[in-house]
């Protein structure tokens, strides 16, 4: 390659970068999501980001996602290794989707090192090869947390999941936030009563699913091409559209219930939901921030039991900023074992980007520092780094000026930076062992000794709101 060959450095369409700010931002949410999953006992883990091919695609749990495979690029010099390095089979290797696959790969590997139910969560990327497009990544960041039992696993686990979302979003303070629960069986079992067909549940249950998204008018004729009769398409319509207050939904389930041939699932399904919602309400969730929608499904079809999906009231435009549920069979697939589990999945890069867009977040600034060393004379440079380091171990973050420069620059470039505080010392501070400390918000500037200079920085710090870029 030549000087005056062009390379494309732009990033690949689909795997975002981000400015200074944008990531200090990422790093206090993850920091944030960690403390509540922490808070509620779930343990670190994290999987490869490469699984093997036959891994992620076990019994069809690929779904709908498009699938990054990983080949061998030789360089030119090895290009006889070629048919050496094509991997197939069970060699053949690829960037994991998902988190739940993995996890479920995961237990199996480590079945004896692990306690039950083991709760875990994981905050890696995963890589998805869907059409980029705003706020959709083909490389983003989720947020999961699963409790996985051995054949069993009691529904207040279930009922923990909206007190863990509520938790988060409240520390988060994005503004009022709903999570809408469901239990898939009720949808099943209401389906059989109407007469759908077995092969027909798991379609009818997607193209539910779909209701926000395309509309009353546009589920209705998916329903139509799936044979669905009209008959039958008014009753689940009518049905999903159950609504009231939660003791009003459960009441009304109830005495459907009753009335219904063959309604064993469906019951189980409104007992499991009593259950839950009667754990949320022990936890001390508030009533407001949760409710049951009988047209929430989630599309995936391992979810077998409770599902949720969160909205931000004001914004549903936004889609679920999260979601999950209940699953029997997924986790256990490599052991041939029960294995129930449910979870949760924030996917955070995506859910990152669009608060950012629609204003409901704002960028941190640049860097963490809180203050500045300005550097007015070189021969002084032994006192700066001697203040700064004093300051840093006093707790506070610092940047040192190692370049003399005007004065108007150096504050120029900490304003940049979001930096609050200048220290400012000359050769009258340095004798007097003082400095002057300027607020770059208030243009307030005030003599303190150099003995007292951490404290005041940190009280001072103490009554101010962080500066966002």
């Amino acid at each position: 390659m030549t000087k005056s060959d062009k390379i494309n450095f732009s990033t690949p369409s689909g795997f975002p970068e981000f400015l200074p700010g944008e990531k200090r931002l990422e790093s206090y949410l993850l920091d944030t999501i960690r403390r509540v999953f922490e808070n509620y006992g779930f343990t670190p883990i994290e999987t490869p980001a490469v699984e093997r091919l036959e891994v992620l695609q076990a019994k069809g749990n690929q779904g709908d996602n498009i699938i990054y495979g990983l080949n061998p690029i030789l360089p030119p010099n090895r290009q006889a290794e070629k048919d050496k390095a094509g991997e197939t089979g069970s060699e053949a290797r690829a960037l994991k989707f998902d988190q739940t696959v993995p996890l479920a790969a995961y237990i199996a590997r480590h079945l004896n090192d692990l306690t039950f139910p083991f709760a875990r969560y994981q905050m890696d990327v995963v890589f998805r090869g869907e059409r980029a497009k705003d706020g959709r990544y083909r490389q983003f960041r989720q947020c999961d947390i699963d409790v996985v039992g051995r054949r069993e696993l009691s529904l207040l686990y279930d009922a923990q999941m909206p007190a863990i979302i509520t938790e988060i979003f409240e520390a988060i303070n994005i503004g009022d936030f709903l999570i809408r629960i469901n239990n898939r069986k009720i949808l099943t079992g209401f389906f059989k009563s109407v007469g759908i067909e077995e092969n027909q549940i798991k379609s009818c249950i997607g193209i539910i699913d779909n209701l926000d998204k395309v509309g009353e008018t546009k589920v209705k004729q998916e329903l139509e091409k799936e044979g669905i009769l009209v008959e039958q398409t008014h009753k689940i319509i009518d049905f999903i559209h159950i609504n009231g207050s939660i003791d009003e939904v459960l009441d009304k389930l109830k005495y459907l219930a009753q009335s219904m041939p063959e309604a064993e699932e469906f019951c189980l399904g409104v007992t499991e939901l009593e259950t839950v919602i009667s754990g949320v309400r022990n936890l001390g969730v508030a009533e407001n921030r949760f409710c049951i929608d009988l047209s929430i499904a989630r599309g995936l079809n391992y979810y077998t039991g409770t599902v949720y999906e969160t909205t931000l009231i004001g914004h549903e435009a936004l889609g679920s900023i999260c979601s999950g549920g209940r699953y029997e069979e997924l986790v256990g697939m490599f052991l041939d074992e029960k294995m129930p589990g449910v979870g949760i999945s924030i996917g955070l890069t995506r859910l990152m980007s669009r608060l950012l867009k629609a204003g409901i977040l704002s960028s941190f600034a640049a860097t963490p520092a809180q203050v500045m060393v300005v550097n007015l004379q070189e021969d002084l440079m032994p006192i700066y780094l001697n203040v700064s380091q004093k300051l840093r171990k006093a707790g506070i973050n610092v940047i040192t000026s190692f370049e003399q420069r005007p004065l108007g620059k150096q504050f120029q470039q900490a304003e940049k930076q979001g930096i609050q505080f200048c220290v400012i010392i000359g050769s009258e501070e340095a004798a007097a062992q003082k400095s002057a400390l300027k607020d770059l918000t208030t243009r307030e500037q005030v003599e303190v000794s150099l003995l007292n200079l951490a404290e005041e920085i940190k009280r001072r710090l103490a009554h101010t709101t962080p500066r966002l870029s």
